[in-house]
């Protein structure tokens, strides 16, 4: 085993997690249970490079995404960045930036994304993704409602019943709904860019730097842009070391 896959992948098989409802980072097909998307081609580039097989599993929130790097029961984390996260692993350089927005009925009043925050306005977001972190610090006027990551129908049937008059998310994910139903629209602009990355255990310094150099050379290659072309992702771009 090479000193990186020693360090990347202590049990010779290099152990990936990504968020399982963000298409941001991947999709998991329900018939065959293959995985797509940047976080699976990075991964496996990766993995290629360390001369090691590779293991990618969706899992249901930041929450479980987290632990499962902290207790070793994964390598590393696809996860987007946030200071309140940083306590718990440690983040590498950015590799992508996602829009987020929102989404309403297609009879709403509300069309844009500076609409939404007024008063007695119900913005749904899932409790303790990148959306509801922003909005819960940012929002002035509009009632931040939390939710333990619904699927897409659970959103829909809130928004078809005016519990919530906006749901909030990930431009892609939001597109996707918006195509899967004439009743619903994203609304024009953006609130924020979700800075997508990779974590490690905390203090683990050596792997840390590992995937720092990967996303280097993958970035001078042109494999994060062709992982996010080839996703057909809407409103994701790579993004500079710096960000």
């Amino acid at each position: 085993m090479s000193c990186g896959a020693q360090v990347l992948a202590p049990t010779g098989t290099l152990r990936a997690v990504f968020l399982q409802t963000n298409p941001v980072q991947g999709r998991v097909d329900p018939k065959t249970g293959a995985v797509s998307g940047p976080a699976a081609d990075l991964t496996r580039e990766l993995g290629r490079r360390l001369g090691v097989p590779v293991s990618i599993v969706g899992v249901p929130g930041a929450r479980a995404l987290i632990d499962s790097v902290k207790n070793h029961a994964a390598d590393i984390g696809f996860l987007a960045f946030d200071p309140t996260r940083a306590t718990e692993v440690d983040f590498s350089q950015v590799y992508a930036l996602s829009w987020s927005s929102y989404i309403v009925p297609v009879n709403s009043p509300l069309h844009t994304v500076d609409d939404a925050d007024r008063a007695r306005i119900r913005i749904g977001a899932s409790s303790g993704d990148s959306p509801e972190i922003y909005l819960s610090k940012n929002l002035k006027n509009a009632e931040l409602k939390r939710y333990a990551s619904p699927p897409d129908g659970d959103v829909l049937k809130m928004l078809a019943s005016g519990e919530i008059d906006v749901w909030a998310a990930n431009r892609q994910r939001l597109s996707e709904m918006a195509a899967s139903d004439p009743k619903l629209r994203v609304l024009s602009g953006n609130y924020t860019a979700v800075r997508q990355a990779i974590v490690v255990p905390k203090g683990d310094r050596a792997g840390l730097d590992a995937i720092n150099r990967f996303l280097d050379t993958a970035r001078a290659a042109g494999l994060i842009k062709t992982a996010i072309d080839r996703a057909g992702l809407a409103g994701s771009v790579d993004a500079a070391p710096a960000q």
